[in-house]
């Protein structure tokens, strides 16, 4: 069986729990990286050791010749030589005392037969002291046992960039653990993607990121480029981090991700930009980057001070924001793009930064002003921003003397700890910015004469409010009843795309006033017969039956996948053709259809990775070692249930154990008595009571079996799975998984359309709340309760 991503995965956050509680996260990340790092190599230095002893025996040389030449270095030019004191063999069986002296010789000796690793891994010590102690040789033992589990060779792999995948979520995990320091190096990977969107590199350019952290911004602007089948060997990608061993990881991220040519230089970018050509600053065509936010710096001294050309910011008080973006405009070729990642206050701070930013202004150099939500970025909860600047006199004609300002600070989806960008965010920010126009309480078009009215502040919020209108309030509905048909005109659009005519619900009154139809008699009603009307049902068959003509065209190049078909040539053609096929629909606006179909891919691209290279039967054997490692590392049993396989697979299973289930709830709640039950019970109850006394031993036998009978099924859980999966040749396979990823697209989609319904609904109801009682209808109940009031008063002989 592959090793799968969430098993690898799993691997791997069970590997930090070994250590977790003995440090912090922040402390322990570098020995799980390095340990995870050594480990790779040398199974893949294994590999290629044998394939050279075995060349050498069928060269009829003797093992011990064979062997020697399998240790020279020279047979390993396009991959990591291992010495043997870093082999994981020796390392696994021989290394018991003096562990962590152990592991740093082992590090030591990797990187000084390794020019690549040159000050990667040395900087990881395994006897560093935290605090009063230091990690146990049992400790460390433990780690390795845990790393000796599985074999890490690309052959081992569901798919070839697993292991990439799997180090991704594992420095999402430390920033997690880390929380404020976990900003130091990492960015999430949706805000990533985003800017990386922005920039649109593209082959022979140059990438550079001056504060690279992990080097998430080189890494996914490679995969851009694979995304748009591109040749992405043809880019060079620079970055430079302060942090030692920040920089560090970043390497060994690169180098899983099979990046092994990225120049990342370990030096503070303002004291020292590394990166020069005939001793002046190399030039690049993008800058995407999330420098650190709110540091100080020295002026004294600086190199190549003409970096900074619109003024110098304070070097106290936290305010060296600017100074970072000056470096990047510096290093930009003739037509290059910076995207980077600012706080908010770069916007509208005065003094030296307000001088800054009208230089930027006047040399126009500022593009676009995107303002993001909150609790988006580690480390901090509150908005940022992303800042697009253009090199001097390079931009397009129609942006010449403009700034766009986009407003995005309520796309986020809100996460219990932290905020994440979704698909359908990224694909209506990434459309705005590319279509340069207004679009109400989202983006606007400034121009530099308003800019300067306005003292140059950026301040977002002046030039887009997304703060929704006041809510109408007609004072003659709310006196005499019905809705102002102009408030329903306001919303007429969307009820048209969603297949409603308003008059459904809706007739005419007086003066362009509507009333409700006689039927609905109640708020609650209103969703039923809105669900009820033809239209809307016909609107929706259009729209499925317009996803599923699409999905019926792409099962051919889904079932290509491997073949004929390369998994970004699939992805380019679904994204367009999704689009071509169901917008036109009208149901969803642009941003929701191509929202929707990211947010699949996002979802299923590592399945068709797995598909791609393992094809059918491959991917559900998959799938099923991954839900089997859940069980077994004791994860929520409930997960590995619910997982699409077993739904598909197993459903008489399922509904047996749901019948077992909630026969036991109902038998647990039969014996249980509630809180106040013997309080209930009274002493002429006696013979009763002796009778549930009687029923109660009966109940509590049924539970026992019931009990065991569950407990059975779950035992036969794994067996069972096996078994239905074993029935499947390729060709079932095929129409398994074909359908599961369709209902994955459906499922999506039917969400859409749960929120297009409650906004439907929602007008609806609100104006049942706002005018569906009239001031003269309660003043007509008033004066009848009053009425009745006097009435029984008069009876009772208290009139006045």
């Amino acid at each position: 069986m592959p090793l799968t991503l969430p098993q690898l995965e799993r691997h791997l956050f069970t590997a930090a729990d070994i250590l977790r509680g003995k440090m912090d996260a922040s402390e322990f990340k570098e020995y799980i990286f390095g340990m995870l790092f050594l480990k790779r190599c040398s199974d893949v230095f294994d590999q290629r050791w044998q394939e050279i002893v075995d060349r050498e025996l069928e060269k009829k040389r003797s093992v011990a010749e064979a062997e020697k030449r399998a240790n020279h270095r020279s047979f390993y030019a396009d991959t990591f030589f291992v010495p043997p004191p870093a082999r994981w063999d020796l390392i696994r069986d021989e290394l018991h005392h003096s562990v962590g002296d152990g592991l740093n010789v082992a590090l030591g000796a990797l990187e000084e037969n390794n020019t690549s690793l040159d000050g990667v891994l040395t900087h990881i010590d395994f006897s560093r002291r935290v605090g009063q102690s230091k990690l146990s040789d049992q400790k460390l033992r433990d780690l390795i046992q845990h790393f000796s589990r599985y074999r890490l060779r690309n052959e081992d792999f569901e798919f070839p960039d697993l292991l990439g995948a799997a180090y991704e979520y594992l420095m999402r995990d430390f920033a997690d653990s880390a929380g404020k320091k976990g900003g130091e190096f990492y960015t999430p990977r949706a805000v990533v993607r985003m800017m990386v969107r922005l920039a649109k590199p593209d082959e022979g350019m140059r990438i550079y990121d001056p504060c690279s952290g992990s080097g998430g911004m080189l890494i996914l602007s490679k995969e851009y480029l694979d995304e748009h089948q591109k040749n992405s060997k043809d880019l060079r990608l620079y970055g430079q981090e302060s942090n030692g061993g920040v920089w560090a990881i970043s390497k060994m991220n690169m180098l899983l991700h099979d990046i092994a040519d990225a120049d990342l230089r370990n030096e503070d970018v303002l004291a020292s930009p590394e990166h020069r050509e005939g001793g002046e600053l190399m030039r690049f065509d993008r800058v995407i980057t999330n420098p650190p936010f709110s540091q100080n710096y020295t002026r004294e001294g600086i190199p190549f001070p003409e970096r900074f050309r619109f003024g110098f910011c304070p070097e106290s008080g936290k305010k060296a924001d600017l100074m970072f973006v000056q470096h990047m405009l510096a290093v930009l070729r003739d037509k290059g793009l910076v995207v980077t990642v600012m706080p908010h206050g770069v916007l509208f701070r005065g003094g030296d930064e307000q001088q800054i930013r009208s230089g930027l202004l006047n040399e126009d150099m500022l593009d676009t002003v995107i303002g993001l939500g909150p609790n988006l970025f580690y480390g901090t909860g509150i908005p940022a921003c992303i800042l697009v600047l253009r090199a001097p006199a390079s931009k397009p004609s129609v942006r010449r003397g403009k700034v766009l300002f986009i407003n995005a600070d309520c796309e986020y989806h809100e996460g219990r700890a932290q905020n994440e960008l979704l698909p359908k965010h990224i694909e209506k920010i990434v459309g705005a910015f590319e279509g340069f126009d207004d679009i109400p309480r989202f983006a606007r078009v400034v121009s530099r004469d308003e800019l300067t009215n306005n003292g140059d502040n950026l301040n977002i919020r002046r030039y887009v409010d997304t703060a929704p209108p006041p809510e109408p309030q007609d004072v003659a509905a709310h006196i005499y009843g019905g809705v102002p048909e102009a408030e329903v005109d306001a919303d007429r659009e969307a009820f048209t795309a969603y297949g409603l005519d308003a008059a459904v619900l809706l007739v005419d009154g007086d003066d362009s006033y509507l009333h409700y139809i006689p039927t609905a008699v109640d708020r609650s009603d209103i969703a039923a017969l809105i669900d009820s009307t033809e239209g809307v049902r016909a609107r929706r068959r259009t729209l499925d039956a317009a996803v599923d003509a699409w999905w019926d065209g792409q099962r051919a190049r889904v079932t290509d996948l491997g073949a004929t078909t390369q998994l970004m040539d699939l992805r380019a053609s679904m994204l367009d053709t999704f689009q071509a096929a169901v917008g036109p629909v009208g149901y969803l606006d642009e941003f929701e259809v191509a929202g929707l179909i990211a947010t699949w891919w996002a979802a299923s691209q590592n399945d068709l990775k797995t598909l791609s290279a393992r094809r059918f039967l491959g991917l559900i054997e998959a799938w099923e070692t991954s839900i089997v490692t859940a069980l077994a590392d004791k994860q929520a049993p409930g997960d590995a249930l619910d997982h699409k396989l077993v739904r598909r697979l197993l459903p008489e299973y399922l509904a047996t154990l749901g019948e077992l289930r909630a026969q036991r709830a109902a038998l647990e709640a039969a014996i249980t008595p509630a809180p106040d039950a013997e309080d209930e019970i009274s002493p002429e109850d006696g013979d009763g009571q002796e009778l549930a006394q009687g029923d109660l031993h009966a109940l509590k036998a049924e539970l026992r079996k019931t009990k065991s009978q569950l407990a059975a099924a779950h035992k036969a859980f794994v067996s069972r799975l096996r078994e239905a999966r074993l029935t499947l040749n390729e060709d079932s396979a095929r129409g398994l998984v074909l359908d599961i990823l369709h209902a994955e697209l459906r499922a999506i989609l039917d969400a859409a359309v749960a929120r297009r319904r409650d906004h439907i609904v929602g007008a609806f109801q609100n104006w049942w709340d706002k005018y569906h009682e009239s001031l003269l209808a309660i003043e007509e109940q008033r004066d009848a309760s009053a009425g009745k009031l006097h009435a029984l008063l008069n009876e009772l002989g208290y009139a006045r």
